[in-house]
């Protein structure tokens, strides 16, 4: 997220259409649906001083019977991930509500929920897929700080309530478990100074860093301190055989989060040694006890899963290091590596299942890993990337060459045809 190169992260200043993409390699056939990614791209003439703050863009690809068919982009406000629910898509940033897009990128307005949503949405909701509900959240400057918001699987929202936190924290991200929702109560907060300059929010010393474990049921929250870190995506979360909540997530250190900051709008300040790194805590209700370490000594990002293991125990967690796609295993052994090469920035890995054949269960890392790749150099046009999950050293099973660069960008979705 910190990389700031030409190239790399420069808006595009037009939509367009291509169809009919030249392929490398084979598109599996289960590959039959969508991709979106979504990203800030300001519109010309504009100016957005952070990559939080300003337009974004969904740049779209569509995949049919092992073809390519189509390309395009359309500006949108959220700038920031794609949801899909109950039947419908929406784009998502974390301080505005939801605006409502269709399957071909096109804008259909804001969504409230039939005027329940008063609040933000964040653009990391979780689905239960046991369940079917979806649960999110929304924060602000003003209290209520945090509220705490749940849609049913039909699309309706149902539950909204406020959690009770010090004060104006920003929340990027948080975790559910089977029976919790997991708050990341960190020390980056609203500044009103920075009103009108900036993303206003910065680091504070002084307001502590603490994670809540809160139950379904409505419960009260438990909240466990911890080191003081930041945190803007989890992996996953999960209860263990002892009832701990165990959570999976990237650990900002206070000098990687300033220089990460910096590097997408916000103020720098010092040039201490960085940190980034994948961690986990593990949070016993029982006892009160909490216990930190960290996983892994790369400096990844963008952690993603087989989203049906979502607040249940996974296997594998696959993440970004620069121009390297790495795959964890949780059973032990090294991680599995694919480098695109000098020059070249991955973007999030989507994870997409295969569809399983009449009463069989696929392995949980039996699917695809979508993402798009940009270079350095702005003449050179992104590539979309089919890896297979099983076997993520083995490079791309296919490679679609897109017809423009792709700016750096955040979160993508899958839109499976039969989703």
């Amino acid at each position: 997220m910190d990389d700031d190169k030409p190239g790399f992260t420069t808006p595009v200043p037009d939509e367009i259409d291509a169809r009919d993409l030249a392929v490398d390699g084979a598109l599996p056939f289960e590959l039959t649906g969508r991709y979106f990614r979504n990203g800030p791209n300001p519109r010309p003439g504009d100016v957005a001083p952070h990559w939080f703050m300003g337009h974004g863009m969904i740049h779209g690809v569509r995949l049919r019977d092992g073809r390519a068919e189509w390309y395009r982009n359309r500006w949108v406000e959220p700038n920031t991930s794609v949801l899909d629910h109950a039947g419908r898509l929406f784009a998502l940033v974390e301080n505005a509500p939801p605006v409502e897009i269709d399957r071909d990128l096109g804008v259909l307005g804001p969504c409230d929920f039939g005027g329940r949503l008063t609040t933000a949405m964040t653009a990391h909701p979780k689905e239960d897929r046991d369940t079917g509900d979806l649960h999110f959240f929304g924060y602000g400057a003003v209290a209520p700080f945090l509220t705490y918001h749940r849609l049913d699987a039909g699309g309706r929202l149902v539950e909204s309530r406020e959690v009770a936190v010090a004060g104006p924290t920003m929340m990027h991200d948080f975790a559910i478990t089977e029976h919790h929702v997991v708050w990341l109560d960190l020390p980056v907060v609203f500044d009103r100074e920075l009103l009108g300059k900036t993303m206003p929010y910065r680091w504070s010393d002084t307001y502590g860093a603490r994670i809540g474990v809160m139950p379904k049921s409505g419960a009260s929250v438990q909240w466990f301190e911890v080191e003081p870190c930041y945190v803007f995506h989890v992996g996953n979360a999960r209860e263990d055989a002892a009832g701990r909540v165990v959570l999976d997530a990237v650990r900002y250190s206070r000098p990687a989060w300033m220089r990460t900051w910096a590097g997408i709008g916000g103020a720098a300040e010092g040039d201490a040694p960085a940190t980034t790194r994948l961690y986990r805590w593990t949070l016993d209700p029982a006892t009160g006890a909490v216990a930190e370490e960290e996983r892994d000594d790369r400096a990844v990002e963008f952690p993603t899963l087989n989203d049906a293991r979502t607040g249940r125990a996974n296997r594998y967690l696959y993440a970004v290091h620069g121009d390297t796609l790495v795959k964890f295993d949780e059973a032990g052994g090294p991680a599995r590596t694919d480098s695109l090469g000098e020059g070249w920035h991955l973007g999030e890995a989507v994870f997409v299942p295969i569809e399983p054949e009449s009463g069989a269960q696929p392995a949980e890392d039996e699917g695809w890993l979508v993402s798009i790749a940009t270079h350095d150099q702005p003449a050179v046009a992104s590539r979309l990337l089919v890896h297979d999950a099983t076997d993520v050293a083995a490079g791309p099973v296919a490679t679609v060459h897109l017809p423009r660069r792709v700016p750096a960008g955040f979160h993508g979705r899958w839109i499976g045809d039969a989703r």
